[in-house]
């Protein structure tokens, strides 16, 4: 399975695009579609959209990979998206140790979407843009499709 084009607009929508390095919601720099740039990876001119989707794609490529040997029961497209997208936004780490990943390897589909909606915090406090994001996430994962 791979992200669709509906995960992949989920994913730009969440992150904006911006064409200059700036720092991360902790300060990490950050440019394009939310890409976090590796040891000596420089971009002192700014990148376009095409590159910011280029990037994003290698991105979500290592989220895809840490969901084949994560997830242990089938997905939909649907929840497929969503958990690439959450993923992406949080890291395999947190994926790895989460109460969604158990529910859902569990075969508790609808209890671990339901934990989507407990990572919308940053520094204590309800993130405005997290929010809106989990929610889609979670509309995604509800989608049959």
């Amino acid at each position: 399975m791979t992200l669709s084009p509906t995960g992949l607009n989920l994913i730009k929508t969440s992150e904006g695009f911006r064409p200059q390095v700036y720092p991360d919601g902790v300060g990490k720099p950050t440019i394009g579609y939310g890409h976090l740039l590796h040891p000596g990876e420089t971009f002192p001119i700014g990148i376009t959209e095409a590159q910011a989707t280029t990037l994003l794609l290698t991105d979500v490529a290592y989220a895809e990979h840490a969901l084949e040997h994560l997830v242990k029961v089938p997905l939909t497209q649907g929840q497929y998206d969503a958990l690439t997208s959450f993923t992406f936004n949080e890291g395999a780490g947190k994926l790895q140790g989460s109460t969604l990943l158990k529910l859902l390897n569990k075969g508790q589909y609808d209890a671990a979407g339901q934990q989507l909606l407990k990572w919308v915090y940053a520094g204590g406090l309800v993130e405005p843009g997290l929010f809106i994001r989990r929610n889609a996430e979670l509309t995604l994962w509800r989608t049959a499709a």
